[in-house]
């Protein structure tokens, strides 16, 4: 055990805190009975500064602090291109697919695709999303999240992934999105300050206890090889971040898909008091994600020098950890469990809803609001079990978590953002296109992954999106039905801004353009 007991005291503290935190805030007034809408949308309540911090809660967790810094240690800075280019996909989604998805007051991205198209395109995507969201997402955090406390405290993987998943049920079974989204201030606050902290130890280390300038020049004089945010092709890491595809390429297609149309990330948008609120809050999510990078591959970055010899890179963050002083090490420790419970809350709640929603709820058979929230419970808790038990199995054996999970999930994305986009924007798009997109998009995958393995995951995902667009815009002429029924009404959209958005756009891309430039 490599915490002492003051590490134990301030970790214990948070973990009782956020409990008790999380029972008050999901309480209901006398009388009233939690329904749908309060379990899975937080009855629609959110603040804008609620919006933006759930929605970083629920993407910071074990696969980013702890893979992204393995990918940090073994790649770079080029790997918060995942980070930097996700603040301005965020500003896209606020502008443009947040008023279509608030106009249409749905619970889950299949029931949009259900009302813009059929019910067997809402059905085969409800499956899928709930096979990732299972077997590939809730399995990396519990795992990771194991892994790094198996590092830190020497406890048991297997406990570790128990411990991870009753303190998430804990805080979240009962209170739904409410209980995880109002606590998510708090997870992030400490998420925050732990990893700067943790940032700043490393560097101070480096710089042999001159301050954080003087280890960051060291730490860029020593290892200059990890400041190139674009790959050449003669890098050995060029497959996993193709120059500047990074930039211009299939990257935009992860993101887009991810930020925009992810049913564990947009659902945080979906509860937002109103339109407004929820634009805020991902401006507010925006300027955070730029300076993640900083909290997650930074230390991994730091590690190359600090703990050079790790059988794995994704050790590099957990590693890094018990290098901090006593008591410091706890407030760490309890961001980054902070991270990683969050991420789980956020994940089961939205496993429950695309259940209960999309598959189990049937309007022919209607049951009571009580049932359906029961329901939810039940799938949260049962998802979580499934996961502990296949985690070990599916990602044991792989040394860079993060890269394995968007290399899986670039099978599908692909598919996914080309049926939103024809079926937001492009009033003929079929249900029959767009089921052709969706599957299309594995299968063009799976052959170009087959038959030209030095083609880079991401440019793939560019090229396989521009196959699936193109053969749904195929399939949807050749049917010849004009306009769908049920297609979107911009002209009836409010696709105006706020100044203060219009304002953090402009920040955000000058931001991003000063880090490219300086780090190029």
């Amino acid at each position: 055990m490599n915490l002492s007991t003051l590490d134990i005291s301030v970790f214990v503290f948070y973990v009782i805190a956020l409990i008790a935190i999380a029972y008050m805030v999901s309480r209901e007034k006398v009388g009233h009975e939690k329904n749908s809408n309060d379990y899975f949308l937080a009855g629609n309540s959110l603040p804008w500064w609620a919006v933006g911090a759930s929605l970083i809660a629920a993407n910071i967790s074990a696969e980013q602090i702890i893979g992204m810094s393995g990918s940090g240690y073994k790649i770079g800075l080029a790997i918060a291109s995942y980070e930097w280019m996700a603040a301005i996909t965020l500003m896209i989604v606020g502008k443009y697919f947040l008023p279509i998805f608030l106009e249409k007051k749905i619970y889950t991205m299949p029931q949009f695709l259900e009302q813009r198209f059929d019910h067997r395109v809402r059905t085969v995507m409800a499956v899928f999303w709930l096979g990732v969201y299972v077997f590939v997402n809730l399995t990396a955090i519990l795992w990771l999240g194991a892994l790094a406390i198996n590092t830190i405290t020497g406890v048991d993987v297997v406990y570790g992934m128990i411990f991870l998943g009753g303190f998430s049920v804990a805080y979240s079974l009962y209170g739904g999105l409410k209980a995880v989204a109002f606590t998510d201030i708090i997870q992030v606050v400490l998420l925050v300050l732990g990893g700067l902290f943790l940032s700043y130890i490393a560097l101070d280390l480096i710089g042999e206890g001159q301050g954080l300038i003087a280890g960051f020049n060291n730490l860029v004089a020593q290892a200059p090889e990890k400041f190139d945010m674009i790959l050449a092709k003669d890098s050995e890491h060029y497959m996993d971040l193709p120059g500047l595809s990074v930039l211009v390429g299939g990257m935009w297609i992860m993101n887009l898909s991810y930020w925009g149309f992810n049913q564990y990330i947009i659902q945080r948008t979906l509860a937002a008091k109103d339109l407004r609120e929820g634009q805020k809050g991902i401006a507010f999510a925006a300027f955070l994600k730029l300076l993640m990078p900083v909290i997650v591959v930074l230390p991994g970055i730091a590690a190359v020098l600090l703990v050079p010899d790790l059988h794995k890179p994704d050790q590099a963050y957990p590693a890094l950890l018990n290098l901090m002083p006593e008591g410091l090490k706890g407030l760490v420790f309890a961001a980054l469990v902070a991270a990683i419970v969050s991420s789980l809350a956020s994940m089961t709640n939205s496993i429950a809803t695309i259940f209960t929603m999309d598959l189990y709820k049937n309007d022919k058979k209607p049951r009571s609001e009580e049932h359906y929230v029961k329901v939810g419970r039940i799938v949260s808790l049962g998802a979580l079990v499934i996961a502990m038990i296949v985690a070990k199995p599916l990602l044991g054996q792989f040394d860079q978590a993060f890269q394995y999970i968007q290399e899986f999930t670039g099978f599908f994305t692909p598919g996914i953002v080309a049926l939103f986009f024809l079926g937001m924007f492009w009033k003929t798009t079929t249900a029959n296109g767009a089921l052709v997109a969706a599957l299309g998009s594995a299968l063009f995958s799976f052959i170009f992954w087959m038959i030209w393995p030095e083609l880079p995951f991401m440019d793939r995902v560019g090229l396989v999106f521009v196959l699936c667009t193109s053969l749904a815009v195929i399939v949807s002429l050749l049917e010849k039905k004009g306009e769908h029924d049920n297609a979107v009404d911009l002209k009836g959209m409010d696709f105006s801004t706020s100044k203060g958005f219009n304002i953090s756009t402009v920040a955000v891309c000058l931001i991003l353009i000063g880090f490219y430039s300086a780090w190029w």
